[in-house]
């Protein structure tokens, strides 16, 4: 299913060029810049999420996958 426009109610994938609906959450954060417990996040589709997860795992960045539903029930969860 593909949404449009973006808007928070309707959020698409992070990878570059799709407009699928987004339905999971990279959790990450770059050791040389964040501290160890800020998170930085990606979002997205089910097509995604694994070559997303790749590109921030082989770079020590990776963190946390979790779906967007989980991470936004969260406290303070927003993606």
């Amino acid at each position: 299913m593909i949404f449009d426009p973006v808007n928070d109610e309707n959020p698409i994938c992070s990878a570059k060029g799709c407009r699928a609906a987004a339905v999971w959450v990279l959790a990450w954060n770059n050791p040389k810049l964040h501290t160890p417990e800020r998170r930085k996040t990606w979002i997205a589709c089910d097509d995604h999420r694994q070559h997303l997860a790749d590109f921030l795992d082989v770079r020590g960045f990776l963190k946390e996958v979790v779906t967007l539903t989980e991470w936004n029930a969260r406290p303070g969860g927003t993606a």
